[in-house]
């Protein structure tokens, strides 16, 4: 486990904790309070920006020390439980919301965070989109204190788009999508970039498609107890494999990892993906591309993903990530106090230095990479974020999603079979 230690640490970088517990005990002493910040920010220009907002909080309440501490992402995730039961528990950390955040709800290792969310007569809940701080509650508490979302959406190739003669700006339906794909495939070019190896990528279908249809109160009730079996989510299976039997995406997608996926894209051999916010970026088609450099911003398009005939989803019920802080029951009471100060008040520099969608209320204006400006505008007009359903159902029921979306997409599987898998695991999770 490595740690950083307030202002010296913004210093020297990263220190192992048991060579530094000592100094870290004589840094401690002459602050008041201590904020323990656990992350797993590897980014150290992100990390910069985090630093100097500590800072200044800290230099405003002199009383106060953050104490930076870093676990790279998948030690956060095994050690986190046994953390949050000992005498070494953060005092505030990092979550993805869903599953795992409803059963750390439950343990009384963490803090609920809706007197401080209301208090003022709900100045911070009111500071902040609605459609996170639902996605953060947990039977009506809050949980975590929104900081980011993501937000998944159609990215296009606008070269290709025009060589076939499709126009985005037609695509309303879940029809019109697939006469698209149609369009595409008849002018020799591979509609779809997708990743079938991860099976998550997939996913991301089979939750929009589902949304499409039921709506947030019809898929909030399946979530309380009614299941995954109803003629909603058999439609939505239905729409999944008729897709999948145009065979719209690149030869051997079902092998294709998530950085293969994006190769495919950022290389101009497939027309569409439906990917991450970040999709559009320049570094991220520089990273992805084999040429190192990919499309450029102004050759890529993006659009919602499509509405269905007949179903109760609206256009701006968004799927996508969703962050938060988390903090500890026995953490200082100044704790919360910091992370609006953190969220919040500044929002618009999270959203301008580190290129991240935040969830405070008008900070959209201050993201300036026009790619993801429009997909934080999109995210600004939510009327339901819904996390991803391999977080948001937990770990378990997650992955039976994940796997009988590909199935569904590859013809492996009925709807009916695919949704009586899910409905088995989740309920076993009831």
């Amino acid at each position: 486990m490595f740690v950083e230690f307030g202002r010296l640490a913004r210093r020297r970088g990263l220190f192992a904790l048991s060579t530094l517990a000592l100094l870290a005990a004589t840094v401690s002493a002459n602050a008041q309070t201590t904020i323990k910040w656990l992350h797993l920010e590897a980014n150290p220009d992100r990390l910069a920006t985090w630093e100097e907002i500590a800072a200044a909080y800290e230099e405003a309440h002199p009383g106060v020390d953050i104490e930076f501490q870093f676990l790279e992402n998948e030690a956060f995730k095994a050690k986190l439980p046994t953390l949050l039961q000992s005498n070494e528990a953060p005092s505030m950390f990092y979550s993805w919301g869903g599953g795992v955040l409803k059963a750390q709800s439950e343990t009384g290792a963490i803090r609920d965070l809706t007197p401080a969310i209301d208090a003022d007569s709900g100045a911070w809940r009111n500071a902040v989109s609605p459609a996170a701080i639902d996605g953060l509650s947990v039977d009506g508490k809050v949980w975590a204190a929104p900081v980011q979302s993501g937000l998944v959406s159609f990215f296009y190739n606008k070269a290709l788009f025009e060589q076939a003669g499709v126009d985005a700006n037609t695509i309303k339906t879940w029809d019109d999508f697939l006469t698209a794909v149609k369009t595409l495939k008849d002018a020799g070019i591979a509609p779809i970039a997708g990743g079938g190896g991860e099976k998550w990528p997939i996913h991301f279908y089979w939750s929009y498609l589902a949304m499409r249809e039921l709506g947030k109160e019809g898929f909030d009730a399946a979530k309380a107890g009614e299941g995954f079996q109803g003629e909603g989510f058999v439609k939505a299976s239905q729409h999944l494999a008729d897709l999948g039997a145009l065979e719209p995406f690149q030869e051997g997608y079902l092998g294709a990892t998530w950085p293969d996926t994006q190769a495919v894209f950022a290389d101009g051999r497939a027309a569409i993906v439906l990917g991450f916010e970040n999709t559009a970026t320049a570094s991220n088609q520089a990273n992805s591309a084999t040429d190192g450099k990919g499309l450029p911003e102004d050759q890529i398009g993006r659009f919602a993903f499509p509405l269905v005939d007949g179903g109760a989803g609206v256009i701006t019920d968004d799927l996508g990530g969703l962050n938060g802080w988390v903090v500890t029951t026995n953490a200082p009471p100044e704790t919360e106090d910091f992370i609006h100060f953190l969220t919040v008040e500044n929002a618009p520099l999270l959203a301008e230095r580190n290129s991240i969608l935040p969830t405070a209320v008008g900070s959209d204006t201050s993201v300036k990479d026009p790619s993801l400006a429009d997909s934080a505008a999109q995210m600004a007009k939510a009327t339901w974020h819904q996390n991803y359903l391999d977080q948001d159902l937990g770990p378990n029921v997650g992955r039976v999603v994940n796997d009988m979306s590909v199935e569904l997409v590859s013809g492996g599987v009925t709807p009916e079979d695919a949704l009586q898998q899910i409905q088995d695991a989740f309920s076993m999770e009831m």
